[in-house]
């Protein structure tokens, strides 16, 4: 059995039912549902074969050399499906929800499974959830300056209980030249969205929100722009924590990492910095003066901070002061500010 269904109904159905994507790997590396299950009609070569064909010689051409590349494959498709989703119940999509999955869908259905197609395939995903990610919500916006520990004071919350989203652990960075270090590749752009959207869509939009205030750039991937914006109009709760101790914490958090990376990171902001700038501070990392090194660039990155919430549209900025690295007493200051002020 196969039944066409909306990218709304599909991603309700998808949190108890397995999604198959028979889109190529190059594709499905590229961008996939969150929790999908890639099971190619063609490899990323057949792909190409196919799509060229049916640019040069037309349809019926480009159909054959398709079913010459499935046929030898069939027998495997139900195998690996069998594997997949034991139930035989499967929700399924190529990328315009055309005959890659209506082909697989109908070799499936023959040999016993209820599919259920996404209609349009992921692009009307890609749509959905984009559309949704502008959606307005209660968000609270948690600042500071570079160093004040936004990411640990957000993670205490959550384990708190208050609903929060962890932009730059989806972007496997910190948001900063220097935020690659340590981290795991980033994702591509497309799967960033696609992992957001999963996070954005478990919480209730009814409660607030917690996120962290970032550029719309974190590290390569970018922030969808209706997204942003939203971002850009909550209320913001603004950390407020001495240079002193920004510095401390930012020691203990680079100096760990090779003087080399450092020192490449350093190099990443130079034009923006200054040549002399760049060569004192790359001086002091040398001599592993990290105390020095790290003082002047925080001076770099509190300009930035300052310059980019003048660029708020009227925003409510509350700001609380906190004399601590303590990542758990900050997370409690910040719920019982937030819990002072009502609602925001």
């Amino acid at each position: 059995m196969v039944e066409k269904i909306g990218a709304e109904a599909f991603l309700m159905l998808s949190e108890n039912l397995r999604v198959i994507d028979v889109r190529s790997p190059a594709e499905f590396v590229q961008g996939h549902i969150p929790g999908a299950k890639n099971l190619p009609l063609f490899n990323n070569e057949e792909r190409a074969v196919v799509g060229t064909l049916y640019k040069n010689s037309g349809r019926e051409t480009s159909v054959l050399k398709g079913l010459d590349f499935i046929g030898p494959k069939m027998s495997g498709f139900v195998k690996q499906a069998n594997k997949i989703a034991p139930k035989r119940k499967v929700l399924m999509h190529c990328w315009r929800g055309g005959m890659r999955s209506e082909s697989m869908a109908w070799l499936l259905s023959t040999a016993g499974f209820h599919v259920q197609l996404l209609e349009d395939g992921y692009k009307s995903y890609r749509k959905f959830i984009r559309e949704k990610l502008g959606t307005a919500s209660n968000y609270i916006i948690l600042s500071g300056k570079t160093g004040s520990g936004k990411t640990e004071v957000l993670l205490q919350m959550k384990s708190m209980g208050m609903q929060v989203i962890d932009l730059e652990g989806l972007a496997n960075h910190k948001g900063s030249a220097f935020g690659a270090l340590g981290e795991d590749p980033q994702p591509t752009n497309e799967q960033f969205e696609n992992d957001l959207y999963k996070d954005w869509a478990g919480l209730n939009h009814t409660q607030t929100i917690f996120l962290e205030d970032e550029s719309r750039s974190i590290g390569k991937v970018v922030l969808p722009e209706v997204f942003f914006q939203v971002m850009r109009i909550s209320p913001v709760i603004r950390l407020e924590m001495g240079e002193e101790l920004r510095v401390k914490r930012l020691v203990v958090d680079y100096c760990k990492y090779p003087k080399e990376q450092l020192i490449e990171s350093v190099n990443k902001i130079e034009k923006r910095i200054g040549g002399q700038h760049a060569k004192k501070i790359i001086e002091a990392i040398e001599a592993e003066d990290f105390y020095t090194a790290i003082a002047m660039v925080l001076g770099y990155y509190d300009k930035s901070y300052n310059y980019g919430l003048t660029k708020r549209e009227n925003p409510k900025i509350h700001y609380l002061e906190t004399d601590t690295l303590d990542a758990e007493k900050n997370a409690e200051s910040v719920i019982q500010f937030y819990t002072g002020l009502g609602r925001i």
